[in-house]
């Protein structure tokens, strides 16, 4: 879309009338002030400036304009956002290419007429009502997910919507049909459960239908997917999401399970922000529309081998993408062994045992411990001990927060008895387990290192706001009170910051070095720096207090009453220093 387009529609809507249909603004002089939607603050840190026609959180160190502001509330990628505001300016939008506007308008054309047709289908379907029942949704939920049903006929849904006008390669490019080599037109989706898959927006863009066991012949697959189509990625949507991520915002955490029954009991037993992969392993995309509302994602996969790998690839690649990352087990007292399989099934049994399950989620390396140190720590003398001990030091070594990997590291050591030191050494010696990319990659990972580093922790990215306002004063001064609260990360760029130099002998402290100075504001009002200091305090109390609160847990865990009691202790002064956390 050209520039002009959306320059035309910020000069139609000013920034400070658009936010306000969002957030309370109060005056702060010529600028508008708030508390940021996009994270906790009970002081305001989010300022919007007319004249600029911007927004900036010195909270969080987000900021934009009206495209940025409505993309990241509603989680809309930009064409959706575009269209929101430009109906809102009333500016007409003009497609570059009218015709595959024209069929993606089509294909949500054609997987609405499906859902109808399958939700009518349904309504005339006790076999499938009986199925559902049994497995224990509700006639509410089932009408909250429009969950319809496929006759088990070769061409019903097909020539419905061939009478009603559609052609036949669009509804073979939907997904809805398949063409024999005749020429005939065949449903994708015969004798199934069909469950609507929506987009953030609730459009339906494609299903998944699970075969009724009575038809299942070995020979299809229990569940499938509509195919890859334009308006249908896998790898892209969340099954659950448009209905969640209202949830998912206030809990800043989401409730990950693997399939979609296990979704909808989760939701039905009082669960609102659990989402659900749509038949494909966790992706990267995922994630980057989840960490617009969650910093936390917390795990329930099957209780099975297969379940117990898929949660580990999960935790691995949501910490690599900034996610504090918890495993729920998932269980019901007195249930017979084995028959508790999953979220679906437990609720089924007892509908509080997921909120139970969610209550006492356990820290990822909490579950590698579980799953990895024998119970029976003289094994870990043993080669296959040793490899499942350098597994767990691998998950460590990855950890985004040094705090966090410290502590993580010290418990390894009282859990196996093996001194910290030692450890140390044997993690150094594992390095081809977890090794730093050569070659091309190794030049990507090092030319991005500065901003993937500041997209570790919250408190760097406050203390580098800091620093950015310092460089544009050329006196650190007004950071005497707020030094004690600095992560030992940043103490090295304050200390050469603050000498006045701009450069050091590392290249990748001068990287970040840079990235500040590029960043410094023409200027920052008393106000604005007190915010964004009163933020950093509360971060380093927060971090504390999760330390420590893991220390009472793993110190009660063990029975270690000296341990417990110190840790109190630290928690009820942390408390008395920081009462409003």
């Amino acid at each position: 879309m050209p520039s002009s387009t959306t320059d035309l529609i910020k000069g139609k809507l000013d920034v400070a009338e658009v936010l306000r249909g969002y957030i309370t603004l109060m005056p702060a002089g010529k600028n508008f002030k708030a508390r940021c939607p996009f994270h906790n603050e009970k002081t305001p840190s989010f300022i919007v400036s007319p004249d600029r026609q911007t927004w900036h959180c010195f909270g969080c160190g987000l900021g934009g304009d009206i495209f940025t502001f409505v993309m990241k509330h509603e989680n809309l990628e930009f064409g959706e956002a575009l269209r929101l505001l430009a109906e809102k300016a009333g500016v007409e939008l003009r497609t570059q290419n009218p015709a595959e506007y024209r069929y993606t308008g089509l294909l949500y054309d054609l997987n609405e007429a499906a859902k109808r047709f399958y939700l009518k289908s349904f309504a005339a379907a006790p076999i499938a009502k009986k199925y559902l029942a049994d497995r224990g949704l509700l006639e509410e939920t089932i009408a909250t997910f429009e969950i319809g049903w496929a006759p088990n006929e070769p061409e019903g849904l097909s020539m419905a919507l061939l009478h009603g006008g559609a052609a036949p390669q669009d509804l073979v490019q939907a997904g809805l049909s398949i063409k024999t080599e005749r020429g005939l037109m065949l449903d994708r989706f015969r004798g199934r459960i069909m469950f609507p898959i929506h987009n953030h927006l609730g459009k339906v863009v494609g299903f998944t239908g699970r075969i009724l066991p009575q038809l299942d012949t070995g020979t299809l697959g229990k569940y499938i997917n509509s195919p890859e189509t334009p308006i249908f990625q896998k790898s892209r949507l969340i099954y659950g999401f448009w209905k969640s991520k209202d949830g998912i915002r206030d809990e800043k955490a989401a409730f990950l399970v693997e399939g979609q029954m296990d979704f909808l009991m989760s939701w039905q037993s009082g669960v609102r922000n659990a989402i659900a992969s749509s038949g494909t392993a966790l992706t990267a995309d995922h994630l980057h529309t989840l960490r617009r509302l969650a910093q936390e994602l917390i795990l329930s996969f099957d209780n099975d081998a297969a379940g117990s790998d898929a949660a580990e690839r999960a935790i691995d690649l949501a910490e690599s993408n900034d996610f504090t990352v918890k495993v729920a087990t998932i269980g019901v007292p007195g249930a017979a062994p084995g028959s508790i399989k999953d979220a679906a099934d437990a609720v089924r049994a007892d509908p509080e045992s997921v909120k139970r399950a969610i209550a006492s989620a356990v820290p990822a390396p909490e579950f590698y411990f579980r799953k990895y140190l024998p119970a029976d720590l003289h094994e870990l003398q043993s080669r296959s001990g040793l490899e499942k001990l350098r597994v767990i030091l691998g998950k460590l070594h990855r950890m985004a927060s040094p705090v966090e990997r410290d502590f993580w590291m010290k418990e390894l050591a009282k859990r196996t008895g093996i001194a910290e030191r030692t450890l140390d050494e044997e993690a150094a010696k594992s390095d081809s387990a977890f090794a730093a990319p050569h070659g091309p990659e190794r030049e990507d990972a090092a030319a991005s290192s500065a901003v993937s580093r500041r997209e570790l922790s919250r408190r760097e990215r406050l203390c580098e706001t800091l620093f950015a306002i310092g460089v544009a004063r050329n006196n650190f001064d007004f950071m005497e009170d707020a030094e004690p609260y600095l992560p030992p990360s940043e103490k090295e760029i304050f200390r050469i910051l603050r000498s006045g130099a701009r450069k050091s002998d590392d290249p990748a402290l001068d990287e970040i070095i840079n990235l500040i100075i590029l960043q410094a504001p023409e200027a920052a009002d008393p106000a604005e720096i007190a915010a964004v200091k009163a933020e950093l305090a509360k971060e380093y109390y927060k971090e504390r207090r999760r330390v420590l609160s893991l220390a009472v847990r793993n110190a009660e865990a063990r029975g270690d009453e000296k341990e417990l009691a110190a840790a109190l202790k630290e928690l009820q002064e942390l408390s008395a220093q920081a009462p409003d956390l």
